[in-house]
C-alpha cells in the first residue's frame, strides 16, 4: 500500500518537472508570502530586542528629572495680575540640595545621582579631540548599567573633596592611549588636568534623538568626573545671577573665576531687552536620575517628586519628569500592534498564493483529463488520483516555502545592512512560515485533487 502511494507521489513529481515554468509561476505566491512573513517577524523581533536593550541602558525603574530652560514657558505666567505675580516667583532650579532632599525624604528611592554636562576638549600629548564632560555621582554607573573594563570607579572621597580624577570611555582610551595603559595617566580636559582612574567597557549603542531624550548617551566618547569636581573646577551655574546688565562685566559673579566664568555666562545668555542679558539656564544640574525600588512604585513616586520639586522651586514648574521604562513599554506595545498588522498583511500573500495554486491545479485537471482517464483505465483508484494531485500542490508549496525562507533571510540581512534596522530571524518564525506554506498546499490542493478523482474514465478517454 505504501509503495502504491509512493508511486503516486513519483508521478506527481514527474509532472512538476515536466512543467518547470508553470510550477515555478504557481509557487511565486507562496515564495513571496513566506519571505514577507519571515521578514516582518524578523523586523518585529529586532524592534523588541532594541526596546529591551534600551530599557537595560536607561536602567530599570529609573526616573529622569531635567530642567526646562525656556523660562517663558516654564514660569507659568499668564495675562493680567495673576500672570504678573507668577512671573515674579523665583526658583533656584535643579541643584544638589534637591538631590539630597530626594535621597533623604523618599523611602521608595533606591539610589539617586546628579548629572552636569559640558562640551569640551580632551587632550593627551599631541592628540586632541572634542568630548562631552559629565559630572556625576558614584551611583551613576549602576543606574545606567555602565561597567568598568579596568581600574576603579569614583569613591565617596573623590566626590566629597572634588578631586581631579576621571573615568574615560572606550573610544577615548583607544584614541589617547593606543599603545599604553591609561590608568594613572593625566589628560587635559578643557583647562584642567585630570588623572585617569578607570576605563569603561565599550557599549554598542546607536543614539538617536528619541533615545537621547530617554537618557541614553554614547559613553564610549565621554569623560566622567565627580559632580563636585565639575562644580569646583569647571562651572557652577548656580552662582550666576538671573538678570544682569551687560556693562557689569566680571562683577556679575558673586564668587567669580574670571575669564572662565565669563565664558560660561556668555554661553548661557541670550539677548533680552536693550542693555540686558537674560540667563536662560540657571540650573546647577542638567539632570537628576532617580531609581525606584519597585516598578509598581514608578508612577506614585513620580507624582510625589513633582509635588516635592514644585514646593522646593516656589511653585515654578521649571522641570520635567520622564519615566523611560514606561515610555519604552508603551512604545513596545505600539510596535507590537504594528507588527501584528504587518504580519497579517504578509499572511494574505500566503492565502493569495494558495488561491493561485488551486486555480492552476483546477486548470491542470482540465488539461490532463486524458491522463487521468488513462490512469483510471489501467487500474488507478480515485484515491490514487487524489494523492497524485494533492502531492503536486503540496510539493509546489514545500519547494516554494523553502525558497521563500531563503529569500526572507536574505531580505532581513539586506534591511539590516542598508536600512540599519535591526532584524532577528528566529527558528520559530521560519517553522511557522514553512508550516503554513505546506498547509496551504494541502488545503488549497484538495479541491482540484477531488475534482480530478471524480472524472468519468470513459468521458476522460473520449476528450480531445
Amino acid at each position: 500500500m505504501v509503495r502504491r502511494y509512493l508511486h503516486d507521489i513519483v508521478i506527481a513529481l514527474e509532472a512538476i518537472l515536466a512543467n518547470k515554468l508553470k510550477s515555478m509561476l504557481t509557487a511565486l505566491g507562496i515564495i513571496f508570502g513566506v519571505a514577507a512573513v519571515i521578514t516582518m517577524l524578523a523586523i518585529g523581533a529586532g524592534a523588541q530586542q532594541e526596546i529591551l536593550d534600551q530599557i537595560k541602558m536607561v536602567g530599570v525603574n529609573n526616573i529622569i528629572i531635567e530642567p526646562i530652560v525656556d523660562q517663558s514657558s516654564s514660569s507659568g505666567g499668564g495675562e493680567g495680575d495673576d500672570g504678573e505675580k507668577e512671573s515674579k516667583k523665583f526658583s533656584n532650579g535643579l541643584n544638589l540640595l534637591d538631590v539630597k532632599a530626594i535621597a533623604a525624604l523618599l523611602p521608595t528611592i533606591k539610589q539617586v545621582s546628579s548629572e552636569i554636562k559640558l562640551n569640551s576638549f580632551v587632550q593627551h600629548n599631541q592628540v586632541r579631540r572634542p568630548t562631552v564632560l559629565l559630572g556625576v555621582d558614584p551611583s551613576y554607573f549602576k543606574l545606567f548599567n555602565i561597567n568598568l573594563k579596568r581600574g576603579n570607579s569614583f569613591s565617596n572621597h573623590h566626590e566629597e573633596y572634588g578631586q581631579a580624577v576621571c573615568l574615560i570611555g572606550a573610544n577615548v582610551a583607544s584614541l589617547l592611549f593606543p599603545a599604553e595603559d591609561a590608568i594613572g595617566e593625566f589628560i587635559k580636559v578643557g583647562h584642567a588636568w585630570l588623572r585617569v582612574i578607570g576605563i569603561l567597557e565599550k557599549r554598542d549603542v546607536m543614539v538617536s534623538s528619541s533615545s537621547a531624550g530617554l537618557g541614553i548617551s554614547n559613553t564610549n566618547d565621554q569623560v566622567f568626573i565627580p559632580s563636585k569636581t565639575m562644580l569646583v573646577r569647571y562651572m557652577n551655574r548656580a552662582i550666576v545671577n538671573t538678570k544682569l546688565p551687560q556693562s557689569s562685566g566680571i562683577q556679575m559673579f558673586g564668587r567669580g573665576r574670571g575669564r572662565m566664568n565669563m565664558m560660561i555666562a556668555q554661553s548661557m545668555t541670550t539677548g533680552g531687552d536693550e542693555g540686558t542679558a537674560t540667563v536662560q539656564n540657571y540650573n546647577q544640574l542638567d539632570k537628576i536620575i532617580v531609581q525606584v525600588n519597585e516598578t509598581e512604585m514608578l508612577e506614585p513616586t513620580t507624582e510625589i517628586l513633582s509635588r516635592m520639586l514644585l514646593r522646593r522651586h516656589n511653585g515654578v514648574a521649571d522641570f520635567k519628569i520622564t519615566v523611560p521604562e514606561l515610555l519604552l513599554k508603551q512604545q513596545q506595545r505600539t510596535k507590537d500592534v504594528f507588527n501584528i498588522v504587518l504580519g497579517a498583511i504578509a499572511s494574505i500573500s500566503l492565502i493569495v498564493g494558495g488561491i493561485g495554486i488551486m486555480n492552476i491545479m483546477l486548470a491542470s485537471v482540465m488539461e490532463r483529463i486524458r491522463e487521468i482517464g488513462t490512469r483510471q483505465a489501467i487500474g488507478a483508484s480515485r484515491k490514487d488520483i487524489v494523492i497524485q494531485f494533492l502531492a503536486e500542490s503540496t510539493l509546489i508549496s514545500i519547494v516554494g516555502g523553502l525558497i521563500g525562507v531563503i529569500l526572507g533571510i536574505v531580505l532581513s540581512r539586506l534591511i539590516t545592512h542598508f536600512a540599519e534596522i535591526l532584524t532577528i530571524v528566529s527558528p520559530f518564525s521560519v517553522l511557522i512560515a514553512f508550516g503554513v506554506s505546506a498547509a496551504v498546499g494541502i488545503i488549497f490542493g484538495y479541491l482540484p485533487a477531488k475534482r480530478a478523482s471524480e472524472q468519468d474514465p470513459v468521458e476522460s478517454l473520449r476528450a480531445n
